[in-house]
């Protein structure tokens, strides 16, 4: 113990009010740009924690400075360890990676929160239209749902969905579509969940985890249009139709290209290939401390 030894312990300390407050805040909280500053905030404050420990009890002559950062990387391998394991478990899961989409019938397509309020009246004002209401069943009693919408000329079909969370929070994610002459599409969104897929070559995704405001999103998605030299027609066909044959577009491809295992092998071998497995396992990082994913 030296004479740095209580600067140690007030910055460790500090640190450690402000990771519980940032985690309480983010027990209540949807927003994956909170979530990422708790994660952050909670592998520093660990990290110096362990290090002040081993400083503080004389374990080692190692400076402080070498101990914190053998307790980031112990923490990165724990995390990793952890996140291979939830991987590992969802490929031999019953969860299906493209869960399949009927219509709500339910009445339950909004969440009674009050925050969804605005958002639908934004929705009047820019003129998108409600055209269908869907559902998908991730396991029992954990159901997936979709609003669409398309805008007054259909060239832009809106996505949104909805995602539930243990805490009983709904988080929102957005999605905004539209399709050219030669079958083109371009897709923005701010989808903050793990892919770690492909998409098929035709289709221009550009994804937003940090974008959480629709009409900033929309403003990214119209600058798109405009800076493509396409014929953008308007959305004709069934949502529930299109949805549902998105999804098994996405998991034929990444079947094809080794993402997947062909369903056949589930059984045996999980839906997800080792190759697979660690894209998914990368992606999981870049969304979870960086707010980043593979498509930009």
């Amino acid at each position: 113990m030296n004479e740095n030894t209580p600067f140690l312990l007030q910055q460790v300390l500090l640190l450690s009010l402000a990771a519980c407050l940032i985690f309480y805040i983010d027990r209540f909280s949807t927003s994956p740009i909170v979530a990422i500053f708790n994660r952050w905030l909670r592998w520093i404050t660990l990290s110096l924690g362990l290090a002040y420990i081993t400083y503080l009890l004389e374990l080692t002559t190692r400076p402080f400075w070498v101990l914190a950062i053998c307790g980031f990387l112990a923490w990165f391998l724990l995390e990793t360890m952890y996140n291979w394991l939830a991987i590992a478990a969802l490929s031999k899961s019953p969860v299906p990676l493209f869960p399949k989409f009927e219509i709500n019938e339910s009445g339950d397509e909004w969440p009674a929160q009050k925050r969804f309020i605005g958002l639908r009246e934004w929705l009047r004002e820019e003129g998108f239209q409600r055209i269908m209401a869907l559902r998908a069943e991730i396991v029992e009693s954990i159901i997936l749902r979709l609003s669409i919408y398309q805008n007054a000329d259909k060239t832009i079909r809106l996505q949104i969905m909805f995602l539930p969370h243990r805490s009983g929070n709904v988080s929102v994610c957005h999605i905004l579509s539209s399709q050219a002459r030669d079958g083109m599409r371009v897709i923005t969104d701010n989808y903050f969940l793990p892919f770690g897929g492909f998409y098929p070559e035709s289709w221009q995704v550009d994804r937003n985890p940090w974008t959480r405001s629709l009409d900033k999103l929309l403003q990214r998605h119209t600058q798109r249009l405009e800076a493509s030299d396409e014929k953008f027609l308007p959305w004709e066909d069934d949502p529930l139709i299109d949805m549902n044959d998105e999804q098994r577009i996405l998991e034929r491809i990444n079947t094809d290209l080794g993402i997947l295992f062909p369903r056949h092998l589930h059984e045996d071998h999980g839906k997800i290939t080792s190759q697979g497995r660690y894209r998914f396992w990368k992606e999981i990082w870049l969304l979870n401390y960086f707010g980043h994913t593979f498509v930009r």
